[in-house]
């Protein structure tokens, strides 16, 4: 049996949690959370990170009933991801592998995802669609590496959204993206909103612009409602990701789709991406908040695939990077 505890903190979320064989023994996390209208500082979501993340690892080893002893390995994100945050639990996983005396492992963020991902849903060879505050990619296996067949050119998706929050002052608890969810469900109105799909791309910050510049017309004048607004985003958007999803399917000849990250969870995107894959006569797999969401489980996971196949990260090499491509690990743990 192998034991692995994972930390995870690259952008709001703080988490840790701990995997043994493929099961999930615990997963607590914190969220940092801002005023309407703001986002979140990379200097101020690493001071909430140092403040709970000690607390956080103490929920961890006690809900998974286990001892330092126990470990056998400890995990943490490398990147992508915000540098002050990365760098705080950089910092913590150090030093615990160094008093507990076990081996360290970096692992990369979008990997942490698709891995936890596939445990969860036991999805066999899927085309996976990662979408998240900070990312948008659609991937597929190939070759001993996760290789990106489209991702955004600007922005991600969940950047878009949650920018647009902040533009009509909707709530940033639990989460932008959420409430945007919430209301969209009680728009009625489309409004027609820029699609750019530029083959097996997709680019976000033009819609962002057109939005941000029409909204205060369209509200203050009757025109729409702030719910019209919403419900109008996402079907645009999801539109977009499903049709180069679908695209990437068909060029690798998959009959799975993985959907992974923040966005992911999200209700709408999942029945959107339900009937293409529906009409293609493939599968869809996707996972619910405890697992879409950034968390220390899916860092573990990763992480626990890596240290069988014999990855360790020596501790001069323990830094982190702003930027970690999901097609630069080479994946040795699948066939």
């Amino acid at each position: 049996m192998t034991v692995v505890i994972g930390f995870e903190g690259s952008a709001n979320k703080i988490g840790v949690g701990i995997i043994r064989d493929g099961e999930v023994l615990s997963n607590p996390r914190r969220t940092y959370i801002t005023p309407p209208g703001q986002g979140f500082m990379p200097s101020d979501t690493a001071k909430h990170h140092r403040s709970v993340i000690l607390t956080v690892l103490r929920e961890a080893l006690d809900e998974a009933a286990l001892t330092p002893a126990d470990i056998d390995c400890v995990a943490y994100t490398k990147g992508p991801g915000m540098g002050a945050p990365l760098v705080t639990v950089a910092l913590v996983a150090r030093t615990v592998a160094q008093l507990w005396g076990k081996p360290l492992l970096g692992v990369n963020h979008c990997i942490g995802h698709i891995e936890m991902g596939r445990l969860i849903t036991q999805a066999n060879n899927p085309t996976v669609l990662y979408v998240s505050g900070g990312n948008t990619q659609v991937i597929a296996y190939s070759e001993r590496r996760y290789r990106i067949f489209g991702e955004t050119i600007d922005i991600a998706v969940g950047n878009c959204l949650d920018r647009f929050a902040r533009v009509i002052k909707i709530s940033n608890d639990p989460s932008p993206g959420y409430n945007i969810e919430q209301m969209a469900k009680k728009g009625s109105q489309f409004v027609e909103l820029p699609y750019t799909v530029k083959g097996m791309d997709v680019s976000f910050s033009g819609i962002l612009s057109y939005i941000e510049e029409a909204a205060h017309k369209m509200l203050s004048s009757g025109q729409s409602t702030a719910e019209d607004l919403c419900f109008s985003l996402q079907e645009t958007l999801f539109s977009m990701l499903v049709e180069i999803t679908e695209r990437a399917m068909a060029h690798c000849g998959s009959q799975e789709v993985l959907i992974v990250g923040g966005v992911g969870c999200n209700l709408r995107l999942q029945e959107m991406m339900g009937v293409m894959c529906k009409e293609r006569g493939a599968k869809l797999f996707a996972t619910d908040e405890r697992f879409c969401i950034d968390n220390g489980a899916m860092i573990a996971q990763a992480g626990w695939e890596m240290f069988r196949s014999g990855y360790v990260t020596e501790l001069p090499d323990s830094w982190i990077t702003q930027r970690y491509r999901t097609d630069e690990v080479e994946v040795t743990w699948r066939d």
